[in-house]
Formats: structure tokens, C-alpha cells, sequence
């Protein structure tokens, strides 16, 4: 984990909020990367990009990781905007395509980071943004937030898919375990 947070230092050293990588999670043993869009500003301080926050789209998040089979230690979380929008920004507001490109630009430095990388999983369209700066198999899936999930009938049932497809695809070869 340490690699990982001394890269989240190296994005504050720009000046902005960046949160930390959840320990929990796998680090830079991780054979999937999820990329979400942005980290919610939950509060003033930078905090854990985790499926463990209060958000919904994270309790989501967890409950169809649970459902795919994708356990914690095989993962990492990320955003495609790593850092936290302004304090004034409005709820819900789409990442611009500045700050989109700006944050996917960071993206590389983080995929050097995770050597046993095997597949990246990118949960909504701005995520999706990332998929030519990935060398391993990328799953598109929708993003977890209630807003979509709850709009969209067939959402819950195309995120799971693509989560257990990456679970497939970072099996073990010698134990089959995830």
C-alpha cells in the first residue's frame, strides 16, 4: 500500500484533495482495478477511496462485488478525477472533460504501480474514457450510483456480469480462488 499512497502524496503535492487507497483493499498485489469517476466530497478532509464509505454508490459497489465473487484483496479502487471536487461544487455534477483529461493523465504512473494487474474494470462512461491506457482486458460496466441503478432495470444485473467476468479472468491458475 505504501507505493500507492505515496502516489495519492504525489497528486496532493498539486494542491488538491486526494484520499487515500482503502487498506483493506489488495494494493499493489491487486490483479483488478476498478475505476469510478470521481470521490464524492463526503466532509472537508480527503479520505479512503473505499467500498466501505457511507455513499450509496459504494454500499452498492460492495454488494455486487459480494455477488461476483470478487474478493477485497484482489482489487484496488481508484477514479478516473482522483481528486475531490471543490467544496462548492453542486451534488452529482459530471466531472468536466478538463478535469477528466487532467485525471487520466495521472492514470499511467498508477497502472506501473500494480504489476499483477489482469484486468481493468470501468464503471460508467467517464471510467470508460481510460480503456486505451489499459494493456490488460478492460469490462465496461455501468456506474454503481443509485441514480443509474435505479433508473436503469438491466444496471444491477450488467455490473455484476462484468464483475464476475473480471473475477474469471484474475483467477489464480494453480487454486482457482479469486
Amino acid at each position: 500500500m505504501t507505493a500507492l499512497n505515496t502516489y495519492a502524496e504525489g497528486l496532493r503535492a498539486e494542491g488538491r484533495d486526494v484520499p487515500w487507497f482503502d487498506p483493506h483493499d489488495g494494493g499493489t498485489t491487486a490483479r483488478c482495478l476498478i475505476l469510478l469517476e470521481r470521490p464524492a466530497r463526503l466532509g472537508d478532509a480527503p479520505r479512503f477511496v473505499s467500498c466501505d464509505n457511507p455513499a450509496p454508490a459504494q454500499r452498492n459497489l460492495r454488494r455486487f462485488l459480494a455477488e461476483a465473487g470478487l474478493t477485497r484483496r484482489r482489487i484496488v479502487i481508484w477514479n478516473a478525477v482522483p481528486w475531490l471536487p471543490p467544496a462548492d461544487t453542486v451534488h452529482n455534477t459530471p466531472s468536466r472533460m478538463t478535469e477528466l483529461r487532467d485525471g487520466l493523465a495521472h492514470l499511467p504512473a498508477l497502472l506501473g504501480l500494480l504489476p499483477a494487474l489482469r484486468a481493468v474494470v470501468l464503471a460508467g462512461r467517464s471510467a470508460g474514457r481510460a480503456s486505451p491506457l489499459c494493456a490488460v482486458p478492460v469490462l465496461r460496466v455501468p456506474h454503481p450510483s443509485p441514480v443509474y441503478v435505479n433508473a436503469n432495470p438491466s444496471a444491477r444485473g450488467r455490473i455484476v456480469a462484468g464483475l464476475s467476468e473480471a473475477a474469471s479472468k484474475i483467477e489464480c491458475p494453480t487454486t482457482g480462488r479469486h
